[in-house]
């Protein structure tokens, strides 16, 4: 029977064990956008892991949302994360680069031309907050609706990130198309309202996702790039009416690319993960459209995650919070030994504390 701890191939990526390490926002990175030297010695101690997606990066500067975000647009941030690829493979991890753009998240204190953040649609989310530079949660803004010329040069932004992710010593990276951010809001009915070829059915709601990872294919090739998907999850107020449809919909189109993986969030029932009444667990389905590995995400124990496997949901599983807090959780769920409690004061912004000071297995018994 397969174990989290046999290696398994995503495309051109050979990860040594089936335990993937969530993209996890640190708010953390320093000006221009650039990786915290901190983040080096972070991401290297969680190299045990099979593999590695970054935080979340921005792959320009209208893609910004949250205070202290790392890009992957600019040469100085190309710079910052080559240190950390380095480090990460010096170690002998696996990292590719999450690509972002927040959408109607981002608010104009975010963009050059102090104007609110772009969106399918003009529609003002219906629940969460914004966040300002300086940590203060805030009313989000009406988006201003794209115009079919912005959305091709964000396709075109997304090409130039993905080769910038190549340029910073990347194993590949994955397209952020989860969690009610830009992609996320094309796709789900509650947020796109067009009336073009990007809006209504879900062959045109689908677009954009689809010119975007062909736009990240041709730089990388299929076979070093990943997708993130939230069927079920409302973060940000985006939801969709029938998220079975669109997103069986989604993952069959996804097939013919023959990517390296499909990140799919999605917790147990009951979850947080799924964060509206109804919302309808569609990993199977979702994992057998695709064809390809799909890597599961959302609250998993190590219980939980063998069962995700057994029961054909996930070829592997990622985890946020506790790869933050123990960056040696590869080691502990082998000996089944006990967990280091996450410090949520310390999740954004900061230092070293509650980002590089959680301690090892050997450190703790010793």
């Amino acid at each position: 029977m397969t174990t989290l701890f046999d290696p398994i191939d995503l495309g051109a990526i050979h990860l040594k064990n089936r335990i993937a390490m969530a993209p996890l926002t640190r708010s953390r990175a320093v000006k221009g956008e650039v990786p915290n030297p901190l983040a080096v010695e972070y991401y290297a101690q969680r190299a045990s892991m099979g593999l590695i997606v970054s935080e979340a990066t921005q792959i320009s500067r209208s893609g910004q949302g949250y205070p202290n975000t790392p890009g992957i647009f600019t040469e100085d941030q190309v710079v910052g994360w080559k240190a950390v690829t380095d480090a990460v493979h010096a170690k002998g991890g696996k990292i590719v680069a999450q690509l972002w753009h927040v959408g109607r998240v981002s608010i104009s204190a975010y963009q050059p031309d102090g104007l609110p953040g772009f969106a399918p649609s003009a529609v003002l989310p219906d629940s969460g907050k914004a966040m300002t530079p300086d940590f203060a949660l805030v009313d989000f803004e009406t988006p201003r609706a794209l115009t079919v010329e912005q959305i091709q040069a964000i396709v075109g932004d997304y090409a130039h990130a993905a080769q910038m992710a190549r340029k910073a010593g990347f194993d590949g990276v994955e397209v952020h198309a989860a969690n009610g951010y830009l992609i996320d809001q094309f796709l789900k009915d509650g947020a796109n309202k067009r009336d073009d070829s990007y809006g209504g059915s879900v062959e045109n709601r689908s677009r954009f996702m689809l010119e975007v990872v062909a736009a990240v294919v041709a730089v990388w090739g299929a076979n070093r790039v990943g997708i993130r998907l939230s069927p079920s999850n409302g973060s940000n107020g985006t939801k969709d009416s029938d998220p079975e449809t669109i997103f069986v919909h989604a993952a069959t189109a996804l097939k013919p690319f023959g990517l390296a993986f499909l990140h799919l969030i999605e917790g147990e029932p009951g979850t947080p993960m799924a964060s509206w009444e109804g919302a309808p667990q569609l990993a199977k389905k979702i994992r057998d459209a695709f064809g390809g590995p799909v890597m599961l995400n959302g609250g998993l124990t190590r219980e939980l995650a063998e069962k995700a496997i057994a029961e054909g949901r996930a070829d592997l599983v990622s985890l946020g919070v506790p790869a933050l807090a123990n960056p040696d959780i590869v080691a502990r769920w082998e000996k089944n030994a006990p967990l280091n409690a996450p410090d949520k004061a310390t999740f954004y912004g900061g230092g070293a504390k509650g980002y590089t000071d959680y301690p090892f297995l050997e450190t703790a018994e010793a």
